[in-house]
């Protein structure tokens, strides 16, 4: 029988491996979501697509993102995590066929629709997953690598999804993501077992043994910690102008995945392996700096510094130079240079996500995380709404397709830039965490 104190050390190997599982779903979530922009011209070529109708697809699927998101709550409540990602990813899988079927515009309108409804409650799911195995001083990390899995997908999913595209067809691209989805919910059933950092872990689905190998210290938020009214959650100060801040920079993420490729094909003349191939360059600098700003970040925070300052004031900062740097585009002729713009300014932009959600995390009861991160994020997919659509008008209508993506780059940088200083001026989640739990929010901060 292991010792005592080998225990603690298997229960980290555990969250760390089944956190790894987490992010390799989210890393099939993305892909799902950019395959849109790899199979965007062929699709289009075939089919007899304007971009505006392309960037209604990609909007089109962040309304019912949106609307899912808030189901994230419920679901956690109907089923265990266990089942309700796996009912999620296999619905994902199976978006991904009719397309193949029948190829009409109809059927892709539909097939985004579903898809987004279904990836809707997942961010909020799979952060409620990760964090039941890491308690909120270490959470940076975990947010980073979930965070990180977008960045993933167009590093190593996205380049290869633009080789099959190119070699076998655009339908062959969206099966070897459904077949993907399949492989990950059998690896999910065999292994996976929630942790003790929040009220469905040990209770539901960990043994005995793991949850005593585990379990969160005094100054811990506990389990037993009694709901609060979600109004006060969701008109808080670091709740609303946090959302504003994340959807800014979430506008900018869709766009990058619905329109990147082109711009980079259509826009900058690269060729169509090129372009599919430079789409991770973008998601090589956030992933670099997402994980950096976190492991720090966790360190400062261990050691004292407060959450505002780490987990508010630094990923601020990296939006308002990636605002500044958008701004400047329209004003760069040199492709490498629109390009190499386009990938740090994103990358700095970034750090915001798995941050501020680890931030949001704080400030509600544990039992009320997944329905608080659900809003949150779905506030957030709101950016998503407008953004893509509203690139490819903008691209029809200008002189160039180059004027047109670099406009709307830079629209994309002032409004970034303005929320982030708003998130500077009223988001302190120390503040409102007091402010809503009261007692055991001042003493899961001490």
């Amino acid at each position: 029988m292991p010792s005592t104190a080998a225990r603690p050390r298997d229960s980290r190997r555990t969250a760390w491996g089944l956190t790894g599982l987490l992010v390799a779903l989210y890393v099939i979530n993305y892909a799902d979501k950019a395959v849109l922009g790899i199979i965007a011209q062929p699709l289009a070529e075939e089919l007899g697509l304007r971009s505006a109708q392309i960037g209604l697809v990609g909007s089109l699927f962040f309304l019912t993102f949106t609307v899912g998101g808030f189901f994230a709550g419920a679901l956690n409540r109907w089923m265990t995590l266990r089942w309700a990602l796996v009912v999620l990813a296999l619905c994902w899988a199976v978006a991904m066929l009719p397309l193949v079927a029948v190829a009409a515009f109809a059927v892709l309108v539909v097939s985004r629709l579903f898809l987004g409804l279904a990836e809707g409650p997942s961010s909020a799911l799979l952060h409620t997953a990760a964090y039941s195995w890491h308690p909120p001083a270490k959470r940076g990390l975990p947010s980073a690598l979930l965070a990180g899995a977008a960045s993933i997908a167009k590093i190593a999913i996205a380049p290869a999804l633009a080789v099959v595209t190119v070699s076998l067809g655009w339908r062959a691209a969206l099966v070897c993501l459904a077949a993907a989805g399949l492989l990950w919910c059998v690896i999910w059933l065999a292994v996976w077992r929630e942790g003790p950092y929040t009220t469905n872990g040990a209770a539901r689905e960990s043994s005995a043994e793991e949850a005593s190998a585990e379990v969160p210290s005094a100054d811990e938020p506990s389990a037993d910690e009694p709901s609060v009214p979600w109004r006060r959650i969701l008109t808080s100060r670091s709740f609303v102008f946090g959302a504003l801040l994340v959807m800014s920079v979430y506008a900018l993420v869709t766009v990058v995945l619905t329109w990147l490729p082109s711009y980079f094909e259509v826009g900058l003349g690269y060729s169509r392996v090129q372009a599919g191939s430079m789409f991770a360059l973008p998601s090589i600098v956030g992933l670099v700096l997402m994980l950096v700003s976190s492991i720090v970040g966790d360190r400062m925070i261990s050691a004292g510094s407060s959450a505002r300052s780490v987990r508010v004031v630094v990923p601020s900062v990296g939006v308002l130079i990636c605002g500044a740097m958008l701004v400047a585009l329209p004003s760069i002729g040199t492709p490498i240079i629109a390009v190499l713009v386009v990938s740090v300014g994103y990358g700095f932009a970034a750090t915001v996500f798995p941050l501020l959600n680890a931030a949001i995390s704080e400030i509600c009861p544990p039992r009320q995380m997944a329905g608080t991160l659900g809003a949150f994020l779905a506030v957030m997919a709101v950016g998503g709404l407008i953004a893509p659509y509203a690139t490819g008008l903008i691209v029809d209508a200008a002189s160039s397709p180059a004027a047109g993506y670099a406009t709307a780059f830079q629209i994309l940088g002032v409004v970034s830039a303005v929320a982030a200083v708003l998130a500077l001026v009223f988001v302190d989640p120390g503040r409102d965490k007091a402010a809503i739990r009261g007692d055991a929010g001042v003493q899961s901060a001490t």
